[in-house]
């Protein structure tokens, strides 16, 4: 058996190993040979090189154009040279030569083995790539490597990435070997995928619902709205399009498995989950779990909030560092006030005290925009958080 013919054993041996088409491969040979034809013959523009499909031989012919007078000898040939290979031949025809160069063979094997090489990495980066590409806005397991500065290498199985410093969670370290879940924030094709991936998006909560929960990946529950402190808290807003399933329940699940499951991915971060409602009112009340809530007066159009609360439970209301309200209000979109009852009263008698010194033209009406100074906010904690022992005990 020639080299030749082995040539075509090895693409069809490529096809059906690699699934990369022959056809593209050979396609791929021949126009490296084109081009390489330019060192040997001068010029290109007029040749045709062909590997025959079943044996693989290599044929170089040049499309010569018949002239009477020659100018132009790698371009044109005479009538009287054209017609000792076929007499009908006239002048202004197209003649096909072949000048295949006598050491072309060496030539071509060694262009087919670099094409060859340089097809099936090309094509394996793109299966990588269309593979991890289907990857993106979902989550992936991956191993961790080792940490280069703050940054920490891990492997996903056929490829690496990197979880940038802005991307962790504060607070989390892994050990080598530790298998982490991550959220596919982006695949860019970088001569292969290259992978922008994250511990702290809010959408690594809501896949990895979708993965413990099989109402919300069938659809039956919708994840409405998230928001997330990441490595602290989470709040999520769910729906359920069947009236028989409670969306809260389902997240939930049996003595609480499978909001654990979830809260152990993310070592311990802890997940309000409540329902969604169409209501901006009801979803800011439900927003505030746990607290408790009086009244909300909503303002659609400037997207503001007040809320009252017991007075016992304005602290848990505004959570640690304000981070219930805060997140409550990145989950609802709205900007909140939060008032005690007591806080509420003094304010309503203060602003009809405020009116009743107008029309009696004692001081002139000074706009309120109903939210409390630094000093009194910190003083209401204050003496919210005497009060709530005082309940408590």
């Amino acid at each position: 058996m020639g080299a030749n013919s082995e040539l075509i054993q090895a693409l069809d041996q490529i096809e059906k190993e690699k699934g990369i088409s022959k056809e593209i491969l050979l396609k791929a040979i021949e126009d490296s040979l084109h081009a390489a034809c330019k060192n040997h013959l001068g010029k290109s523009d007029n040749i045709k090189v062909t590997i025959n499909r079943k044996n693989g031989d290599v044929k170089v012919v040049a499309e010569k154009k018949i002239v009477d007078v020659v100018e132009d000898p790698v371009l044109e040939i005479s009538l009287v040279e054209a017609q000792l290979l076929y007499s009908k031949y006239e002048v202004g025809d197209t003649v096909e030569i072949e000048v295949t160069p006598k050491n072309f063979g060496r030539i071509a094997a060694q262009k087919a083995k670099q094409v060859v090489v340089q097809k099936i990495r090309e094509e394996e980066r793109k299966v990588l790539y269309n593979q991890y590409y289907g990857k993106e806005k979902d989550i992936v397991t991956g191993i961790v490597q080792r940490y280069n500065g703050k940054n920490i290498s891990i492997n996903l199985g056929k490829v690496d990435t990197v979880l940038a410093e802005s991307e962790q969670v504060k607070g989390e370290v892994f050990k080598q070997n530790d298998r982490i879940k991550l959220y596919v924030v982006e695949v860019k094709d970088k001569k292969g995928p290259k992978l922008t991936v994250s511990r702290s998006h809010p959408d690594l909560v809501k896949r990895l619902f979708e993965t413990e929960v099989t109402e919300v990946k069938d659809g039956i529950v919708e994840i409405k709205s998230i928001a997330r402190e990441a490595g602290s808290r989470t709040k999520m807003a769910v729906y359920s399009n069947d009236p028989d399933v409670d969306p809260v329940g389902a997240c939930v699940g049996m003595n609480g498995q499978r909001v654990n499951a979830v809260v152990n991915e993310l070592h311990d971060e802890k997940i309000d989950i409540i329902n969604w409602s169409e209501d901006p009112a009801k979803l800011i009340e439900n927003a505030l779990s746990p607290s408790k809530v009086v009244s909300v007066e909503v303002s659609p159009t400037e997207k503001s909030a007040k809320v009252v609360v017991p007075d016992y439970q304005l602290s848990l209301a505004i959570g640690r560092e304000g981070q219930n309200a805060r997140l409550a209000a990145k989950l609802t979109g709205y900007k909140i006030d939060i008032k005690s009852e007591t806080q509420a009263m003094e304010f309503k008698k203060a602003q009809a005290k405020k009116e009743q010194d107008v029309l009696n033209g004692v001081v002139e009406e000074v706009p309120d925009d109903g939210l409390m100074d630094y000093e009194t906010v910190m003083k209401e904690l204050n003496e919210s958080h005497k009060r709530d022992k005082e309940y408590n005990e």
